[in-house]
C-alpha cells in the first residue's frame, strides 16, 4: 500500500535517507520490491521536529500529491534542514482519493503518526469507528483515510498518556467492529508514532501476515561489520537509527526485521521490542 521511514538520532539532513541512500524512500516510490505495490506515486508526506525546538514541540509537515520522485520542493526542503527526528511516507492509494489531506504523516499537537496497510472493508466499519472518536478530536480529521481514523481513535483511547495502550485499544476496537460486520481480517499494517522524543513502530495484522518492517543496526555495529564504509558512516552520529518499511541498502546485518505482532520502541537508549496483541498459537 505505501512505504515509510522514521529517523531518530543526532540532527541529520533528511535527504541523506530520503534521497541519497542506495534504496532510498524516493527510490522505493518507484520500485518497492517488498511492497504490496511496486510503485508508490500517489503523493507523499514529510514531517519533522526542528533541531532548535524544545523536545515535545509541534512537528512541521509538508504534503504533496505529486509523486515523490517528481517533486523538486521535497529535494530543496530535505537538503536544507536538519532534524533529530523525522517521518516520511510515500503513498499508493488503496481507495481514498489522492489529496493532500490524505497524505501521511498525520499530526495532533506534538504527535505524528503514519501507517502502511489498510482496514478491511473500511466502508462497512467507517461510521462506527468515526462515531467512537472523541467529539473534541473529530474536527481534526481532515481527510478520508482509514489511517487517520486509527490515529484519532488511539488519541481518543489514551494514546497521550500511554501510547502502546492507546494504539492497542484502537486496534482492538477496529477488530471488534470488523468482526461484528463479518469482516474476517479487519486490521493490516505497520504504524509509526512519535511524541518528538520516542518512536513507537508497530507491526500487526489480524491475519498474522503483516506488511514488512525493519530497523537499522547500531552505528557501532555497522562500523565493525563494514570498516571500509567509515567515511560514509561519519554522516551519522552514534545514536542514529532508522525504522523502515524495507531496507535502505542490501548490506547483510545492516537492517533487522521487526517480528510479527511486535512494537519496536526507539528512544535515547536504543531499541526495545515488546509483544503487541500477539496471536495465540
Amino acid at each position: 500500500m505505501c512505504r515509510w521511514l522514521a529517523y531518530s538520532g543526532e540532527p541529520l539532513r533528511p535527504s541523506t535517507l530520503i534521497l541519497d541512500a542506495e534504496h532510498s524512500l524516493v527510490k522505493q516510490s518507484l520500485n518497492s520490491p517488498l511492497g504490496a505495490e511496486t510503485v508508490n506515486g500517489d503523493g507523499f508526506g514529510f514531517g519533522w521536529y526542528p533541531s532548535d525546538q524544545v523536545t515535545g514541540g509541534k512537528p512541521a509537515l509538508f504534503h504533496s500529491i505529486e509523486p515523490a520522485w517528481n517533486d523538486q520542493n521535497l529535494r530543496e526542503l530535505t537538503q536544507a534542514i536538519e532534524s533529530p527526528l523525522f517521518f516520511s511516507h510515500v503513498r499508493a492509494a488503496g481507495g481514498p482519493p489522492i489529496q493532500q489531506t490524505n497524505c501521511h504523516p498525520f499530526r495532533y499537537e506534538n504527535w505524528m503518526f503514519m501507517h502502511n496497510g489498510f482496514l478491511g472493508d473500511f466502508v462497512k466499519m467507517k461510521r462506527d469507528l468515526v462515531f467512537a472518536v472523541d467529539p473534541s478530536l473529530y474536527p481534526h480529521i481532515h481527510g478520508t483515510t482509514d489511517s487517520e481514523v486509527i490515529f484519532h481513535l488511539a488519541l481518543s483511547l489514551g494514546l497521550r498518556d500511554d501510547p502502546i495502550a492507546g494504539v492497542t485499544k484502537a486496534v482492538q476496537l477496529v477488530e471488534s467492529v470488523g468482526h461484528e460486520h463479518g469482516i474476517r481480517f479487519p486490521m493490516q499494517g505497520t504504524m509509526a508514532l512519535s511524541d518528538g522524543a520516542t518512536i513507537w513502530a508497530f507491526r500487526y495484522s489480524t491475519q498474522g501476515r503483516s506488511r514488512t518492517l525493519f530497523h537499522s543496526a547500531d552505528i557501532d555495529t555497522l562500523r565493525e561489520l563494514y570498516p571500509e564504509m567509515e567515511q560514509r558512516l561519519k554522516l551519522f552520529g552514534r545514536h542514529a537509527h532508522v525504522v523502515v518499511s524495507e531496507p535502505l541498502n542490501e548490506l547483510p546485518g545492516a537492517f533487522l526485521e521487526v517480528p510479527e505482532s511486535t512494537v519496536a520502541i526507539l528512544d535515547e537508549s536504543g531499541y526495545h521490542h515488546e509483544p503487541f496483541l500477539a496471536h495465540d498459537d
